[in-house]
């Protein structure tokens, strides 16, 4: 049984870690606001002074979860500043698509949570996706200035495109469509196109 714990002690951290494990365990449709405070021994009310609404909790985990899942492993890619930057661009894909197919089969209940908050909360995705575009573009830079990509417009909206004409094999609401055979086959021709009009 979770202790009793002054809400002066109680960090968001400690919130969104009862958040996620309670959203894991009963789904997000069902959880409550009263199902984090039980686990973590306050009143709803102590947690309504964090987070005003349960929207507004949902949105605080998904934003850390996707910080942690999806932004963090992605960064390491964008970073490098050695190699093929188009090579380097089709692995950052990969490895998005990589990491969304994962929380789709492994963390079920988070991937839905986020999906519904893709629908709803245009704010938060927007802000994530624009992280995306910040770090495709370091590589889309680095293209150009080595000669390899054409400069035939704005690195970030080259990277908004790429984004965009691969958005089948990672957004959300295309996950039905992940397991389906040749799906892996479709995205090489795809980049394969990609790669064309992106080279110098």
């Amino acid at each position: 049984m979770a202790q009793s714990k002054s809400s002066s002690f109680l960090s968001k951290t400690e919130i969104l870690d009862a958040a996620e494990q309670t959203l894991r365990r009963f789904g997000p449709d069902k959880t409550s606001v009263t199902d984090v405070a039980k686990l973590l021994g306050v009143s709803h009310g102590t947690l309504y002074r964090h987070y005003p609404s349960k929207v507004a909790l949902r949105e605080a985990v998904t934003e850390r979860w996707l910080e942690e899942q999806i932004l963090a492993p992605l960064a390491e890619i964008a970073q490098k500043t050695t190699g093929d930057p188009l090579a380097q661009l089709r692995i950052y894909i990969l490895k998005l698509i990589e990491l969304k197919r994962r929380c789709a089969s492994e963390d079920p209940e988070m991937f839905k949570m986020y999906a519904e908050v893709t629908v709803n909360s245009a704010a938060l995705i927007e802000a994530h996706v624009q992280r995306i575009y910040e770090q495709m573009s370091s590589l889309v830079q680095r293209g150009v200035q080595e000669g390899i990509l054409a400069d035939s417009a704005p690195p970030e909206v080259l990277s908004r495109s790429i984004v965009q004409a691969t958005a089948g094999y990672h957004h959300p609401s295309h996950a039905y469509e992940w397991q389906r055979p040749g799906i892996d086959q479709e995205f090489e021709q795809l980049w394969g196109l990609l790669e064309k009009g992106l080279k110098q």
